[in-house]
C-alpha cells in the first residue's frame, strides 16, 4: 500500500474525521492517499488536507479486497500462549492511533488490564486506557475497536473498556522499541 499514489474511491463511504471523532462522507470519485493501514482500518489524507479513518469493512470502496487491514490475525498467531492475560495483551496490541503507526500497548495508552474469571465460565476483560491527548476526539472509536478485539480473544465473554485521563499521558510511557519506530530516540 502505497501513501503517495492516489486512490479514487469506488463507492460512497463512511468516515470519522482524525483526530475530531466528527463524522464524515466520501463521495464516490473522490481523491484520497492511504497514510496507515494498521488494525483492521485505514487512515487516508482527502483531497482538502484531513485525515479520516475508514473502517475495514468499507476497505472495498478503496479498492482493497475485505479484511486487507487486517494485518493483526499475523501479529496475534506469533505469540501462542496458554494465558489468558498474555492473549488479552497480545490482542490489545493489534489496536492502533489513527494518527500514529504504533499499537495503543507500546504507545503507553493502556494504564490497566486484566482478566478476572466469569462464575459461569470464561472471562471478563478489564481495560483502563487513555489518549495522547484530551482534546482528541477517537476516544470513543478507540473503545468500541477495544471491546470489539477483546471479545474475539478466545474465553473472554464480557469486555468492560474505560477511557481515563489519570495519570496524564507523556512520551515517556512509549516503550522504547516505539520511541525507535518512531525516531524519538
Amino acid at each position: 500500500m502505497n501513501a503517495e499514489k492516489p486512490i479514487k474511491l469506488q463507492r460512497n463511504c463512511d468516515a470519522v474525521m482524525v483526530p475530531s471523532g466528527e463524522p464524515a462522507s466520501l463521495l464516490a470519485g473522490s481523491t484520497v492517499w492511504l497514510t496507515q493501514a494498521l488494525g483492521g482500518t485505514y487512515t487516508v489524507m482527502t483531497e482538502r488536507g484531513y485525515s479520516v479513518r475508514i473502517d475495514g469493512q468499507d476497505g472495498d470502496a478503496l479498492g482493497f479486497a475485505l479484511g486487507a487491514a487486517e494485518n493483526w490475525p499475523q501479529a496475534r498467531a506469533e505469540l501462542p500462549t496458554d494465558s489468558i492475560d498474555e492473549l488479552v495483551w497480545n490482542e490489545l496490541r493489534s489496536c492502533f492511533d489513527p494518527e500514529i503507526p504504533v499499537n495503543i500497548v507500546d504507545l503507553g495508552l493502556i494504564y490497566d488490564c486484566a482478566a478476572q474469571p466469569l462464575p459461569d465460565g470464561g472471562y471478563k476483560a478489564i481495560v483502563r486506557f487513555t489518549l495522547t491527548a484530551q482534546g482528541c476526539g477517537m476516544g470513543q472509536f478507540l473503545k468500541a475497536d477495544i471491546k470489539k478485539k477483546l471479545l474475539a480473544v478466545p474465553g473472554v465473554r464480557e469486555a468492560d473498556v474505560e477511557l481515563v485521563w489519570d495519570p496524564p499521558w507523556n512520551q515517556s510511557m512509549i516503550s522504547a522499541h516505539a520511541k525507535q519506530q518512531l525516531g524519538i530516540v
